[in-house]
């Protein structure tokens, strides 16, 4: 089966490795320092008072906390 969407998405994947030298460490570095050279903010989530609390409960079946996985 073809499908255009998905080779498109496999050649843009492929070209952008090739680009960052063909590793994805290489894109990750390439992606990072673009996005630091762009200066838009960038979003951060809000650990709440609520999710930390949940995070230190402990799963019944497991006896551990989410915090200490």
């Amino acid at each position: 089966m073809n499908d255009p969407i998905l080779e498109d998405l496999h050649a843009t994947r492929e070209r952008m490795l090739a680009e960052s030298g063909g590793t994805l460490d290489g894109l990750v570095s390439r992606l990072q320092k673009k996005q630091s050279a762009s200066e838009r903010p960038i979003w951060e989530p809000r650990r709440t008072k609520h999710c930390i609390e949940v995070a230190d409960q402990p799963l019944p079946e497991e006896g551990t906390t989410p915090a200490t996985r």
